[in-house]
């Protein structure tokens, strides 16, 4: 039978395993249960001995690189973390998460790519765990784990908001009463048995709420109880001690996890080509693309609205931190390139707000609220200012087309040489910079 905290850690099978434990030191000791259990886990590859975790701490950082490798590496191989989704280890397993928990609660703020990271992972390897699991038990196990995490009895459709945001699920899949989702048969047969007349009611409950809803409801509101935990442990760790053990790992992490993400995110602009690739770095004025100029000098009162908050405010952003958005499938946020926001606060906003003081007449003094807005369209959600705790909130507006330019802001759209054959003003500007800086060098 699956263990309760094999899919849910923080259950109270998860937590008699933490107190149970012992002295937190022990982590980093060589396990040889845990390795035992790992080389013995069906199609793991153990001709490499550096892929064998060996304790509780190296497990912890195997954790981690399979999240980042699984996200970013286009030749992740399975094989090489198949014990992550071997129920043997469990035990284990939930001693880890807890430690992981704790050293990025400490380390990471709660926004942060490297929480974001970790709550994210958790949530696609409880699918990966359910996915092996043959389906008579994979049920019993969702149910179960289903009553220990619902709150108050009951799960509200809005707390799933962000699952369904993702379209990994949809709102018409799932069957609400009252704002209640219903999940469960015993659930669904107090409430509409007498419903049904002609059909069994049993019969409807399988047809209407399947397996794959259930599951996908259930690793979300982990990832939820996980995110609610690491928040718990960061506010009390201003009142309690923090174990030394904790705080090492933490301070690993650190400088391990942008470590790995950096062997496959390198944030260069476009992808080679004739112009070569451009990487993140200072804003170069002479390289902005007309409009871009014209809207940094100040524009009069018809556009500069949209002049400001839409154009120069994702131009800047993408510009600075990430020019290759374009080329990119991947998801970011300001704070993957800019951790601490000191590149936002210092260089991007005040070229944004002086734009904005120049502006006819300037946009803060009878607009002030626009100021919101430019932190809302950089991700940070309606406040005045950017903070960590807020990312996410809103979505980070990717620069406008030069189509769009054309219609919303024609006023601005006066082209020149550098801008033949572009249609977006930020790839204007990497090509440009490219030009200016092979330039500088001869």
């Amino acid at each position: 039978m699956t263990e309760v905290s094999y899919i849910n850690p923080l259950s109270d099978e998860g937590r008699g395993i933490i107190r149970n434990y012992g002295d937190l030191n022990q982590i980093f000791d060589e396990d040889e249960t845990l390795i035992d259990i790992i080389t013995h886990t069906t199609n793991q590859k153990i001709s490499d001995d550096s892929l064998i975790p060996k304790s509780y701490h190296d497990l912890a950082l195997k954790r981690i690189q399979w999240a980042i490798e699984k996200k970013n590496n286009k030749n992740f191989s399975q094989s090489e973390f198949e014990y992550l989704t071997n129920e043997d280890l469990f035990a284990q397993d939930v001693v880890t998460f807890h430690i992981l928990c704790q050293a990025i609660a400490i380390q990471f703020n709660t926004g942060s790519r490297e929480t974001r990271l970790f709550i994210e992972s958790q949530g696609t390897l409880i699918l990966e765990r359910l996915a092996k699991i043959p389906p008579m038990t994979r049920a019993e196990i969702i149910d179960e784990v289903l009553d220990e995490v619902k709150v108050d009895g009951s799960i509200n459709w809005k707390s799933l908001k962000e699952v369904i945001a993702t379209k990994k699920l949809k709102l018409t899949d799932l069957l609400i009463n009252n704002g209640d989702i219903i999940l469960q048969q015993d659930d669904f047969l107090e409430r509409f048995s007498d419903k049904f007349h002609d059909r069994s009611p049993e019969r409807m409950y399988n047809i209407l709420i399947g397996d794959s809803v259930k599951e996908q409801i259930l690793s979300r509101l982990i990832m939820q109880k996980t995110e609610e935990y690491i928040q718990r442990i960061k506010e009390m760790s201003a009142r309690i001690e923090i174990h030394p053990a904790i705080l090492n790992i933490g301070e690993e992490l650190k400088e391990f996890i942008p470590e790995e993400i950096s062997k496959y995110n390198q944030y260069y602009a476009g992808s080679g080509g004739i112009y070569g690739s451009v990487e993140a770095g200072k804003l170069n004025p002479d390289a902005f693309p007309p409009c871009i100029k014209s809207t940094v000098e100040g524009v009069s009162s018809g556009g500069r609205n949209d002049a400001i908050v839409l154009l120069l405010t994702s131009f800047a952003s993408y510009a600075r931190l990430y020019p290759r958005i374009f080329a990119s499938e991947e998801s970011v946020k300001v704070s993957d390139m800019d951790p601490d926001l000191t590149i936002t606060e210092n260089e991007i906003l005040p070229l944004i707000f002086d734009a904005a003081d120049n502006c006819t007449p300037p946009l803060f003094e009878d607009q002030p609220q626009e100021k919101i807005n430019i932190i809302s369209k950089l991700g940070f959600g309606m406040h005045e200012k950017v903070d960590i705790n807020h990312e996410g909130e809103t979505k980070w507006y990717t620069p406008m087309s030069c189509e769009k330019i054309k219609i919303h802001l024609p006023n601005l759209c006066h082209p020149d040489k550098s801008c033949k054959g572009i249609n977006n003003p930020l790839s204007c500007y990497g090509r440009k910079k490219y030009q200016l800086d092979n330039q500088a060098k001869e």
